[in-house]
Order: structure tokens, then C-alpha cells, then sequence
């Protein structure tokens, strides 16, 4: 081995295990990010686009409540759905404690108020004579909203960004619900990268807590990336 990496730190003598260790990390990271957005996504966009097309008694506070809900306290989240999935609670019967399903649904619950009322701003901006327009050609409500989500889609993206920001840095409440669990051999059940690096600065691990901190930077700016680049659409003309 040659001198300047046997001087380096003792995290490459253990790579195997570490490497293992991260990897499984990772993989966790996003299946719990990834399909929370996702879920989210599905419903938010459509309530997005409701909300900003109808008028009816109780929308302005139905907004309020949109935007009081993208600072809701995590843990306070984390403690709801830890209820919800115990034994004593209304899905107890799933067996959803410290499972990644249960690490699903707090997140979806942290980023759906964000991606729906940065989506609503974002749908509520598109002019009314665009949406009257897609009507008089003919079009129906369905073509009206895919015109809408076209016109807006630089905003939704923005959504979708918050989004995923708020699920993959979240912190307290998968770890509430989740029990930041992995196996002796390093496995992650419920470890995500950033119960991780709590974790591993607790216990004097810094390297492992740089690496693991620099991944999450560098899954952010790649996920950011790719959306961006699909809300530019065909080359950024609207």
C-alpha cells in the first residue's frame, strides 16, 4: 500500500463494512424520499389545481392552512404517525412501526403542504385568458389543467424541489418512527443519511459523518438538476 494511503484515515481500512454501510444508506435515503414525493406529488398537484381554479366558501382558509403547514414541527408529525401506526392506533393492524413505510407517510406528510402551496402560488399565477383560451379551443377540464401544469411547470418544479429538500433532510420524525435501525453488518433498515450523520458525530465518527454529509449534498444538487432540467421543458421556451 503506498504511503499517502496508508496515512489516511482509518474509515479505508474498514471499507468493506463502510462501504456496505453507506450504500445501504443511500438506497434507504431514496426509496423513502423518492416515494413520498412521488405520493405527494400525485395528490398535491390535483389539489394544487382545484383550489387555484374554484372559487368556494372557506378557500382563503383552506390556503392558510396549505401555508401554516410547510413549517409543521417534524417531530410533531413523527409523534402523529407513530400513533397512527402503533398498536393502539387506527393502523396498528399493519404492523408499520419502525418500518420504511411508516418513514413513507411522515414525509409524505412534511412535504405535501409544501409541494401544494408552492404549486398553488405557482397554478394561480398562470393568466385566466390562458385558461379561457384552452377552453374556446375546445378543450376540456382535463386539457385545461395539463395547459395550466405546462405554463406553470417552472413553478411546480420549484415545488417539487422544496419538496424533495424537505423529505430527504428530515431528521426528527423518521427518526421517531423509524428507530434509525441497522443490522451488525451495517445493513440499513430504517438508517437514512441524515439519522446517519447524527449518529456518527454523536460517536466521534466524522469521517464516516463527511461522507455521508457530502453524498446528501450531492444527491440534492443531482435531484435538483434532473428536475430542473425537465421543467426547462424544450430547450426553456414557454
Amino acid at each position: 500500500m503506498p504511503l499517502e494511503l496508508a496515512t489516511l484515515s482509518p474509515l479505508f481500512a474498514e471499507f468493506p463494512f463502510e462501504w456496505n454501510y453507506i450504500r445501504s444508506i443511500i438506497r434507504v435515503s431514496l426509496y423513502v424520499s423518492l416515494v413520498a414525493v412521488t405520493l405527494s406529488t400525485l395528490f398535491s398537484l390535483p389539489v394544487a389545481l382545484l383550489v387555484g381554479f374554484k372559487e368556494f366558501r372557506g378557500k382563503a382558509l383552506l390556503t392558510s392552512i396549505i401555508n401554516t403547514g410547510m413549517g409543521f414541527p417534524s417531530v410533531v408529525v413523527g409523534l402523529v404517525v407513530l400513533f397512527a401506526v402503533s398498536n393502539q392506533g387506527p393502523l396498528g393492524s399493519f404492523d408499520l412501526v419502525f418500518t420504511p413505510e411508516a418513514m413513507i407517510m411522515s414525509q409524505f406528510v412534511l412535504a405535501t403542504p409544501v409541494i401544494t402551496g408552492v404549486s398553488l402560488a405557482a397554478v394561480s399565477s398562470v393568466e385566466q385568458n390562458v385558461r379561457d383560451a384552452a377552453y374556446a379551443m375546445g378543450g376540456t377540464r382535463f386539457d385545461v389543467a395539463l395547459v395550466t401544469i405546462k405554463e406553470a411547470r417552472y413553478g411546480i418544479a420549484t415545488a417539487l424541489l422544496a419538496g424533495f429538500g424537505r423529505a430527504i433532510s428530515e431528521v426528527g420524525s423518521v427518526l421517531i418512527v423509524g428507530g434509525n435501525i441497522a443490522g451488525a453488518d451495517g445493513e440499513s433498515y430504517t438508517r437514512t443519511l441524515t439519522t446517519a450523520i447524527q449518529l456518527e458525530a454523536r460517536q466521534g465518527r466524522f469521517e464516516t459523518a463527511m461522507i455521508l454529509g457530502a453524498i446528501l449534498v450531492v444527491l440534492v444538487l443531482l435531484v435538483n438538476a434532473i428536475v430542473v432540467r425537465l421543467g426547462s421543458g424544450n430547450g426553456g421556451h414557454r
